[in-house]
């Protein structure tokens, strides 16, 4: 498929998981991307090996406005238009609200709720001229609760929401605004619960299709959203988990 010819897309938290996969598929379906982490040394070496005529590299701090308004400004300089956003960087803390720093729920709330605002707002003046769309990396913990995740849960619960209220004020201008929402994924945030053999099996207990999830398929969900084929769909937090939501909690019998 050649969904994305001569379309720009942004994607943050890119250098690795969800981020990079979701690079590589815009890629090879036609687009040229522009990746954004924080992790210098490890987006330029992912970067290396992708097309360079069709790759622009923005090292940045998403929870920094400057980052945003600087990465939208190259994308444009360099491609001439700008056309989605893949809102995806991301970190997490475990914690119940007694365990959790002020520092670490700022921290949070800086990366995976202000960080998507800066993006999203900078981007939308552009979106808007193309007609363009946003998916953000949400989560099954912004669909409900999980233990010991105070400010994850927290902060995915705004982003969920954050979609649904970009989705009403941004429709009138033709921009579609979703999200994924994953859930146990393997990427370097899961990296100590992929050593817990036994967590996995839990996992694999309530996910029919199997844990943990691989990026490039939450990657394919993502080009899904932002392409014509979803030119309907706004305002979605599509639950990419394996079929884990289609349970109702009780355990197997």
């Amino acid at each position: 498929m050649n969904r994305f010819n001569d379309k720009t897309v942004i994607v943050t938290g890119a250098a690795s998981g969800i981020g990079l996969a979701a690079a590589h598929r815009f890629l090879d379906e036609g687009a040229r991307v522009v990746m954004l982490d924080i992790d210098e040394a490890s987006l330029k070496e992912a970067a290396a090996q992708l097309p360079q005529d069709r790759v622009l590299v923005q090292v940045g701090d998403t929870a920094a406005k400057e980052t945003a308004v600087a990465t939208v400004k190259a994308a444009v300089e360099r491609f001439g238009a700008l056309h989605i956003l893949i809102n995806n960087a991301g970190v997490a803390s475990e914690g119940d609200i007694m365990q959790t720093s002020e520092e670490d729920f700022a921290h949070v709330m800086a990366v995976n709720v202000a960080g998507y605002f800066h993006m999203a707002k900078a981007a939308m003046p552009e979106l808007v001229k193309t007609r363009g769309s946003i998916v953000m990396t949400s989560s099954v913990s912004g669909l409900g609760g999980d233990w010991n995740t105070f400010a994850y849960n927290t902060s995915k619960g705004a982003v969920s929401n954050m979609v649904r209220a970009m989705a009403l004020d941004a429709g009138k201008d033709g921009v579609r605004v979703n999200a994924v929402n994953p859930s146990f994924t393997k990427t370097g945030m899961t990296e100590d619960m992929l050593k817990d053999a036994e967590l996995v099996e839990k996992f694999k207990e309530r996910m029919p299709l199997g844990a943990p999830e691989d990026p490039e398929g939450i990657a394919a969900a993502m080009a899904f959203l932002a392409s014509d084929d979803a030119r309907l769909i706004s305002g979605v937090n599509l639950p990419v988990d394996a079929g884990l939501r289609a349970s109702n909690g009780q355990p197997p019998m």
